[in-house]
């Protein structure tokens, strides 16, 4: 009987190219968004589900995927390569059965990975309102997903039509950080926040899952003996966030919660990591002997 092959030692790397984990880890293309400050709130809850397996379904889920794994930054993923969706890397056959029977054509024909900060075929004019209904229908159909509430689609659309191109048009390549992870944490939790104001509950639950995933991308950083107690904290917050999700009351002490777990965790843990971060694997050159073979 075959072994069972071990986990990678990041979830990124089950969808990178070979020879292209050092880029993947420690690169991203630069993100620029442009919105209205006062549809910050939906944007970022919109930015949170998008980096988020949960939103997913099907096969896509179990293999750890959300939409940024293609799209990173809410741009391209020139590194993506998964073994029979993948031509290439860079390409994604997203009417695989893989994905979902639903929307299956029987052919293997992937595409290039399209850079969302570029114009495409569907109208991005917030009174169009063509993007909802082509989210959801990716999200259901093409993923096999979980009904998406009308709020949901509302943020991820709003997010979807904030990417923008960089200054100069180019993708300008910028470190990975531990910065990434905290920004999408409180994204998640003050979109859980406003989604349960509206009365909102799965909305919300998604976005505290969302947040916990990023405890988790972080936890795969603070790799080794001397960075024990921070992934304790990182376990002990995340546990904190499901007990959170789990145990939700009213709207009001929901919002008040979620908001006293992350002042928590902005003044005790998150001070905590940056002090350690050149330690950890957010450091370029720890990274890299770390993959070395």
């Amino acid at each position: 009987m075959a072994l069972a092959t071990a986990p990678p030692l990041f979830e990124t790397l089950r969808w990178t190219a070979p020879g292209a984990e050092l880029a993947a880890l420690s690169t991203q293309p630069s993100a620029c968004l442009s919105f209205d400050p006062q549809n910050a709130p939906m944007v970022q809850a919109g930015q949170a589900l998008f980096n988020t397996p949960t939103l997913l379904g099907g096969q896509a889920a179990k293999a750890g995927l959300n939409c940024a794994s293609c799209h990173v930054s809410g741009r391209d993923n020139p590194h993506f390569i998964l073994s029979g969706i993948s031509e290439k890397a860079g390409t994604s056959d997203v009417t695989n059965s893989f994905f979902s029977a639903a929307r299956s054509n029987g052919r293997f024909d992937p595409v290039t990975i399209p850079d969302l900060a570029a114009a495409g075929k569907i109208s991005r004019d917030p009174e169009a309102k063509a993007l909802e209904p082509f989210i959801r229908t990716l999200i259901v159909e093409e993923f096999a997903g979980h009904e998406p509430s009308p709020d949901m689609l509302s943020a991820l659309a709003a997010y979807v039509r904030a990417i923008q191109s960089c200054p100069g048009g180019d993708k300008k390549l910028v470190p990975r950080k531990l910065d990434d992870q905290l920004t999408l944490i409180n994204a998640a939790i003050a979109g859980a926040a406003e989604m349960s104001e509206r009365g909102d509950t799965l909305a919300s639950r998604a976005l505290v899952a969302a947040a916990r995933h990023q405890l988790g991308l972080i936890s795969e950083r603070y790799a080794g003996n001397g960075l024990k107690s921070e992934r304790a904290m990182l376990l002990k917050a995340s546990r904190e966030l499901q007990g959170l999700s789990e145990n939700a009351g009213t709207a009001q002490s929901y919002m008040q919660q979620a908001q006293n777990w992350l002042g928590q965790f902005e003044t005790g843990v998150a001070p905590r990591l940056k002090q350690k971060e050149s330690k950890s694997l957010y450091n370029p050159d720890l990274l890299a002997a770390k993959l070395r073979p």
